[in-house]
């Protein structure tokens, strides 16, 4: 799968847009595509190059363990909250399956909340 392939895959969810909050090409080093809400700006995944091509997902802390123990394309998310967020290296042991289910479930977590009405 190639980055382009992993944003359009993210640009199917409602609600989604592709950003570039510290640069892109010509910012040199390690460039991060955030995948985000419109409406609440808020990130659901994180699209990067670091030796090979990764994503940083949010996910339940329990999930997120069993996740790592499962699968070696699967760590603790690099430069994020290790609690609630796992790296998915795009070339590894993880079926594409599950990499869809991951980001159905960091698109929820970070979907804006419904308010309710009294």
């Amino acid at each position: 799968m190639t980055r382009q392939e992993l944003i359009a895959l993210c640009l199917e969810y409602p609600d989604s847009y592709e950003d570039y909050p510290f640069g892109g090409e010509e910012a040199g080093g390690v460039v991060w595509t955030a995948m985000r809400h419109i409406s609440n700006k808020k990130t659901f995944a994180f699209i990067f190059e670091r030796d090979g091509l990764c994503i940083n997902l949010k996910c339940e802390p329990a999930r997120a363990d069993m996740l790592r123990q499962l699968f070696d394309g699967v760590t603790a998310a690099y430069h994020m909250n290790k609690t609630h967020w796992n790296t998915v290296r795009a070339a590894s042991d993880v079926p594409p399956d599950v990499l869809q289910d991951m980001l159905d479930e960091s698109y929820r977590l970070t979907a804006p909340k419904k308010r309710r009405m009294i």
